[in-house]
């Protein structure tokens, strides 16, 4: 498996872990619709989030926050709005689009299969990282 689909499914457990210890229930890991993917959806009461997350081995081209193009954005919001309409259930619940963005605080080569969790990093949960409008 490549580095980065490790370093990828590692930040979405950590991310599961966060959002469990705030009291969300994890709904969905890597919903897919027509329009694109949404790595998380969790809810707590009657808040939906749809979460982005990412992480990035090397700050050198930017950090993980800097990396959710508005492009990315707009196919998440799509692919909301069908998570939506395909359950009507959720329908009159708030929803949310937040962002867990998570940055190694070490320089990784990518021949190696590290063990990221015992590496360091930052974690930043962004709440409203970005809205519809």
């Amino acid at each position: 498996m490549a580095h980065q689909n490790k370093l990828g499914q590692w930040a979405e457990a950590v991310a599961c872990k966060q959002l469990q210890q705030a009291g969300f229930v994890v709904l969905y890991q890597n919903y897919f619709s027509r329009y694109g993917e949404i790595d998380l959806v969790a809810f707590k009461g009657d808040l939906i989030l749809f979460i982005e997350v990412k992480a990035r081995a090397s700050t050198a081209y930017g950090t993980s926050v800097e990396a959710i193009s508005e492009r990315k954005q707009a196919k998440i919001i799509q692919t909301a709005e069908y998570f939506i309409m395909q359950h009507p259930q959720y329908s009159d619940y708030n929803f949310r689009f937040d962002a867990i963005c998570i940055d190694l605080k070490h320089v990784i080569a990518k021949n190696t299969q590290p063990d990221f969790s015992k590496l360091a990093y930052d974690l930043t949960w962004i709440e409203n990282a970005f809205t519809l409008s």
